[in-house]
């Protein structure tokens, strides 16, 4: 069973009913859901996925304590600890005293300023180029089960996903990385027969590259190890999955190094085509470079167009 189910069945079965019946004023006020770091949340959890951080759990979220006091927090918290051990063969864990837990009650405020800085999702353009993609993933995915003022939920909204100028410069940037790392220093590395240099600067092509293959379908990338599997389920060139992973888990053999090289040109000419059909270039066969300038020309706020083009990579 996924988590996202096994948490939504425990919240039906017990976490409602605690609530309606011992908490009915405050029901209106609190937002209940699984959300937050963990595979579940994403969907990709599976059998191997049960051996930690797997629980029947939910999350109990509360606005500030002009709403809702610490003493009703602390009425929540004993509450929720008192739900079931046990459910459909999968045990909860066990909270901490000092915090940091990923499931029980949680304030609206300290969620969002975890994972954002800031308590209302409102964030300057600078905040958005320097927040960590993987940051906002984990304060939009899962699922919100309840919300009975819409204040978490319209947060979540605002952070759905970035500006577009803010994507477009994170756009530019990851094309000039793969163009330097791939398309020049792989080379200049193999001419060298420096191998495991080579192997680091495909490490960087391929990084920028599922950055690009990400903000081309707007959506988070998550983090590095469900990052190959989310890009299986993209709308947009998630046929290169396969000559990524090529990329990365193949040997330096001298047919080796040739095929990388076809296929890291492949990968280039594929994203190029992409930008064109998505009108953010108008040429530039596989010249990435190129490329990364002319979408950077594309940013409408001169003070984000005229910062360095990596400064958000």
């Amino acid at each position: 069973m996924k988590g996202l189910e096994l948490s939504k069945k425990y919240y039906l079965e017990f976490g409602k009913p605690m609530l309606e019946n011992s908490f009915p004023e405050l029901l209106p006020l609190i937002a209940v859901g699984l959300v937050g770091s963990g595979s579940e949340c994403l969907g990709f959890d599976d059998e191997l996925s049960a051996d930690h951080d797997f629980e029947p759990a939910f999350c109990i979220f509360l606005p500030d304590e002009n709403l809702i006091d610490r003493k009703a927090e602390f009425a929540l918290e004993r509450a929720y600890a008192k739900l079931p051990d046990e459910f459909l063969g999968f045990k909860r864990n066990k909270l901490s005293p000092v915090g940091g837990n990923r499931h029980g009650v949680i304030r609206i405020n300290d969620f969002f300023i975890k994972n954002t800085g800031t308590p209302n999702g409102e964030l300057s353009i600078f905040d958005w180029l320097s927040i960590d993609e993987q940051s906002l993933l984990e304060a939009t995915a899962g699922e919100v089960f309840y919300d009975g003022l819409g204040r978490f939920s319209e947060i979540r909204q605002k952070l759905s996903y970035l500006p577009e100028d803010v994507r477009l410069k994170k756009l530019a940037g990851h094309l000039l990385n793969m163009a330097q790392t791939g398309q020049y220093n792989y080379n200049r590395c193999i001419s060298r027969n420096e191998t495991a240099a080579a192997q680091l600067a495909l490490y960087e092509f391929v990084k920028s590259a599922m950055h690009v293959v990400f903000l081309i379908n707007k959506s988070y990338i998550p983090y590095y190890k469900w990052s190959f599997r989310a890009l299986r389920d993209l709308t947009h060139i998630s046929d290169l999955y396969d000559p990524l992973e090529y990329l990365i888990s193949s040997g330096n053999t001298v047919s080796d190094i040739e095929r990388k090289k076809k296929t890291i040109e492949i990968i280039c000419a594929a994203i190029c085509s992409k930008l064109r059909e998505e009108r953010l270039v108008k040429s530039h066969n596989g010249e990435l470079d190129a490329c990364a300038y002319e979408v950077n020309d594309n940013i409408l706020q001169e003070s984000i167009r005229n910062m360095h083009i990596l400064c958000a990579v």
